[in-house]
This record gives structure tokens, C-alpha cells and sequence, in this order.
């Protein structure tokens, strides 16, 4: 069945089974707590998880689709594909959708792929922390870790497993510069039988891997818990919100959209990266959601555009709801940003 799919569905089922993978790479470099700790850059981390799962996703998807163009976050950070973490197999559930018909001709030079390996490396290293059971190996990783501060830490030690839940691996399809397909896989999602779940969408098809909730009855907003400034700040301020969730990675706020958790996503900062929002806003269209830059303008993900997204992001899980946060943002800030 896998060989006589459309390729769109076969590319799909694939990045399930391949986020499925990367997700079991990144908890097994947790349990053996060598997390390999570099500085890309100014407050920009990577793990080794961010490398293997990287790794894992490049080789698995460049073997059977060998003209998808595929752009991952640590790309041009020496991250090489490595068939050691080869991974071919592709979902059955997935490879029995009915496809429809605007995807259908659809060629392996037309689409390129997104790749968050790990998103919320913050969350994902605060998370080691928390699984250090001796309090002497706990207080020796706050003080070399470099994304701990002392009030992250005594928070920390009042949860089991630290922001672990907020880790996704991202897989982002797009065609012609829109996203039309996706999967967002939670590594440490808790199951009654197995730890992880995977959710994906595609478009005119719908949502998978979870159920969808309706929006909450007062307007809740979700943003970066560790990215704020003055700007997102006023953002947030605006929009009048009974409440405000400060959670990390772009993946598990879209999340939190489509579980009916949170009304709207606001982040008025060029923070996000296209790896971080193409697979999140491929699955939220898929299920009737929307999103785009704070401007109200969709972002394109050909190869050649820029990586950041330098508008920021909005983005809510129907229209009416956009609507409102689009017109809520202050067009001075909205010249800020597109300055």
C-alpha cells in the first residue's frame, strides 16, 4: 500500500513513524543524562538530542525521498544525516487516508520539509534537571546549566518532571510555499500504556493522533515563557485576557489552541524560526485554525525564504478569534515590528 499511496500521503505517514523515532532518541539521551550542552550562539542552545533527532529525521526521509528538499533547524552546525538512526518504516492509519484531489500530482521537487528536531530545548535541559533524584547532582546542574535561574529552579523542584511535556519534535511539509501538512510529536506525553503521542494534520483532510476542544469560555492567551520584552509584553496587554500561559515551544502552544486549553497564541517578536511554525500552523489549518504574523500575514516556507519569522506570530484556532487578535494589536507596534 505504502508504494501506491500519493506521494503527499506516503510523505506524511513517513514523518509520523520518523517523529515517532526521533521522539524515543531524545528520551533515551535523557535517561543516560549526557545531554552535550553547545552554544550555537547568544542565548541559543543545542543538545545532543537536538543533533541525533536531527540526524534520525534527515537520513530517514532523504532515503525515500531523495528530491524533497529538507531544512532542518541545526542545519550548517556540522549536523550531518547518519543512517545509524535509519528509520523507514510509514504509518498504516496514514497510509489509509483518501487523498484529496488537490494533492494529488503533487512531485518531490515541489515540496520542502521543516524540521524542529526539538523544540524547547530550554524545557527539554530544565527537565534533566528535575530527573536528577540525588539534590547534590540537582544543585550541580543548576550551577553550570546555562538556562536555569535561581527562581526556574526552586519552581522546578515543585514539579516531577519539570516543562518536559512542553519538548516537541516538528515536521512541517510545505508545497509552493504553504504548509499543507504536518506532525507535532510529544516525547513525554503521558499515556496510560506508553509514554508520547503524535499529532498530525493535513489539508482537506483534517487532524489526527488526539481530540480536538473547543475554545475556552473566556479568552486565554498563550505565550514564550522565556522570550518576553517590552513589545510582547504590550501585546499581551491589549488583548484583555482573563488569563495568560507562559509555556514553551511553538508546537506546544498551537497545542494548547487545539485542546482547547488557550483561545490565541500571541509572540510580538521575531524569535520564531520557520522550522518552529510550519508544522504547527500545517496541523491548526488543517483544523480549521489560522495562523500568521502579528500583521495578519501569512508566512511562506519555499526553501529560499529567510529562516525567522520577524514579525512575530498569532495564531487561533478559528477565525473570529484571529480576527479579534489582529485587530487588538496596536498599529504602533505593529510598525515596530516591520521596521
Amino acid at each position: 500500500m505504502s508504494q501506491t499511496a500519493p506521494l503527499i500521503v506516503r510523505l506524511l505517514a513517513s514523518s509520523v513513524s520518523v517523529a515517532n523515532r526521533a521522539g524515543k532518541i531524545v528520551r533515551d539521551i535523557m535517561s543516560k543524562g549526557e545531554l552535550g550542552i553547545v552554544e550555537k550562539g547568544k542565548d541559543d542552545y543545542q543538545t545532543e538530542a537536538d543533533r541525533s533527532a536531527q540526524r534520525c529525521i534527515i537520513a530517514s526521509l532523504s532515503a525515500q525521498y531523495p528530491k524533497v528538499r529538507i531544512i532542518g533547524e541545526e542545519d550548517g552546525n556540522e549536523i550531518q544525516s547518519s543512517h545509524e538512526f535509519l528509520e523507514t518504516d510509514a504509518d498504516k492509519e496514514i497510509l489509509s487516508l483518501e487523498c484529496p484531489a488537490s494533492l494529488k500530482g503533487i512531485k518531490e521537487e515541489d515540496i520542502v520539509v521543516w524540521v524542529d528536531p526539538l523544540d524547547g530545548t530550554a524545557e527539554y535541559t530544565q527537565g534533566a534537571l528535575m530527573l536528577k533524584r540525588d539534590p547534590w547532582e540537582r544543585w550541580k546542574m543548576y550551577l553550570t546549566h546555562p538556562f536555569i535561574s535561581m527562581k526556574w529552579y526552586l519552581s522546578l523542584l515543585h514539579s516531577k518532571y519539570g516543562f518536559l511535556e512542553h519538548v516537541t519534535v516538528l515536521i512541517g511539509i510545505s508545497v509552493n510555499e504553504k504548509p499543507i501538512g504536518g506532525v507535532i510529536h510529544q516525547p513525554y506525553f503521558k499515556n496510560e500504556n506508553k509514554m508520547g503521542r503524535t499529532i498530525w494534520g493535513l489539508k482537506d483532510v483534517g487532524v489526527g493522533g488526539f481530540t480536538p476542544g473547543n475554545p475556552p469560555e473566556s479568552l486565554i492567551i498563550t505565550t514564550t515563557r522565556s522570550h518576553s520584552n517590552p513589545i510582547v509584553e504590550n501585546a499581551l496587554q491589549v488583548m484583555k485576557a482573563a488569563q495568560v500561559l507562559r509555556v514553551g515551544g511553538a508546537g506546544y502552544k498551537v497545542l494548547q489552541l487545539l485542546e482547547g486549553k488557550a483561545s490565541i497564541y500571541v509572540f510580538a517578536s521575531p524569535g520564531c524560526k520557520k522550522w518552529d511554525t510550519c508544522a504547527p500552523e500545517a496541523v491548526l489549518n488543517a483544523a480549521g485554525g489560522k495562523l500568521t504574523d502579528v500583521l495578519g500575514n501569512f508566512y511562506k516556507y519555499g526553501a529560499s525564504e529567510s529562516r525567522p519569522n520577524k514579525t512575530g506570530v498569532l495564531a487561533a484556532v478559528n477565525d473570529e478569534l484571529h480576527n479579534y487578535a489582529v485587530q487588538r494589536i496596536p498599529q504602533e507596534l505593529k510598525d515596530k515590528l516591520s521596521a
